[in-house]
């Protein structure tokens, strides 16, 4: 019973930890690349998932009366595809695509008004949007011990980086097509317990982008230096996002239950701000003074039948926010089930997070304006579908 629950159980166990760190992970952290399925029996396997998260968060107050706008965080979806092939008995490789990190905020008319009113320029932002793909190529090779398997792991991956701000003055575009980055690791398996732990690295990618900012088309702004609306100036931009590494560990603990758990340190600290450049309004900046993160999480699974099974997990991810931006101590709850249907593996999960309360200050932490949150709830739900051969 203990090897059918590490056949299907822990799977759902690690979609569970994934949607738990993508509910509302410090930082801009979304998707993980399923590296995973470099685990699963078969000479070859392909897993499709999507998630979808609803980070409620808005403003309870700004410059220190009570808030009137929305939310200000947007609802967002992470695809993850993966496909491995054993080349021998005792090396696999697989190919992986998937969205490591992200943001998407859009500023209500109370928020504006504050951001324009500290600004040198009278500007202010409406909406701030970026994403990230990443397509990697990670190999596994494995050697049998006295007792249990040991695994080395490695890889290479390409990310690109895509941002939009939209303000009062115009709309500010960077793109970077590709940098490349690589994820190095070493995991131990004893089967016949359900034993395994991993540890994984990824690389800090280094970004630059190249893009444009258009003048605002609306006519109601004074544009610099009389240029008509529409009008296209050269952008540059930089920043980079960070190394991150993790520590994985599942067991099982009695017939047909498994414990399961994860340590994570994300390096965001390296993001201090996003420099850019716009031709004619000089150098600017986002400021975001993070601090590094770190996220844990555990649970349990339990192999109802040879087909069912399913598992509960907590995890707590510390906030990286040190007053330039609200990023605060989010608790996360993930209930996941996995089912053998059809040709392959279907696990359906969902998670709520509470997002614990913070403020932001402009003086003291070069935020744009003063704010606080309070308590809010983000929540999350993932499906995918296994096939192997």
């Amino acid at each position: 019973m203990i090897n059918t629950i590490f056949k299907h159980g822990i799977l759902t166990a690690a979609a569970l930890a994934a949607l738990a760190s993508a509910a509302h992970a410090g930082g801009f952290s979304r998707g993980e690349a399923d590296t995973e399925i470099l685990y699963e029996d078969g000479a070859a396997a392909f897993r499709a998932k999507a998630t979808f998260v609803a980070p409620q968060r808005g403003y309870d107050t700004i410059n220190g009366a009570t808030a009137t706008d929305g939310d200000y965080t947007n609802n967002y979806f992470v695809p993850s595809l993966a496909g491995k092939a054993r080349i021998t008995d005792n090396f696999s490789c697989a190919g992986t695509y998937t969205q490591p990190f992200g943001a998407s905020s859009s500023y209500g008319p109370q928020a504006r008004l504050a951001d324009q009113a500290t600004s040198s320029i009278q500007n202010h932002t409406i909406e701030a949007e970026f994403t990230t793909n990443e397509y990697g190529l990670t190999c596994a090779a494995n050697f049998d011990l006295e007792k249990g398997r040991f695994y080395i792991l490695g890889g290479v991956f390409l990310q690109s980086f895509d941002y939009e701000e939209v303000t009062r003055m115009g709309t500010l575009r960077l793109k970077d097509e590709s940098e490349l980055g690589y994820r190095v690791g070493a995991a131990y398996s004893i089967p016949e317990i359900a034993l395994r732990a991993e540890v994984m690295y990824r690389s800090q990618v280094d970004h630059k982008g190249d893009g444009s900012f258009t003048l605002s088309p609306t006519g109601s702004v004074a544009l610099p230096g009389g240029l008509p609306p529409g009008y296209q100036l050269p952008a540059v931009g930089a920043g980079s996002l960070p190394q991150s590494l993790r520590f994985n560990m599942q067991t099982g603990i009695a017939p047909g239950w498994l414990a399961f758990g994860s340590v994570k340190w994300t390096d965001w600290s390296v993001l201090p701000t996003l420099n850019y450049t716009i031709t004619g309004l000089g150098d600017l900046q986002k400021n975001f003074r993070f601090r590094d993160g770190w996220t844990i999480m555990g649970g349990v699974g339990h192999s109802f039948t040879d087909d069912i099974s399913g598992a509960v997990s907590l995890t707590w991810d510390r906030g990286v926010g040190t007053g330039a931006d609200i990023m605060t101590d989010t608790w996360t709850v993930g209930l996941g089930t996995a089912i053998k249907t059809g040709p392959g593996e279907l696990r359906i999960g969902g998670a709520v997070s509470y997002l614990t309360s913070g403020s932001q200050t402009q003086r003291a932490d070069l935020a744009d304006f003063n704010a606080t949150v309070g308590g809010d709830f983000a929540y999350g739900a993932n499906v995918s579908y296994l096939v192997k051969f």
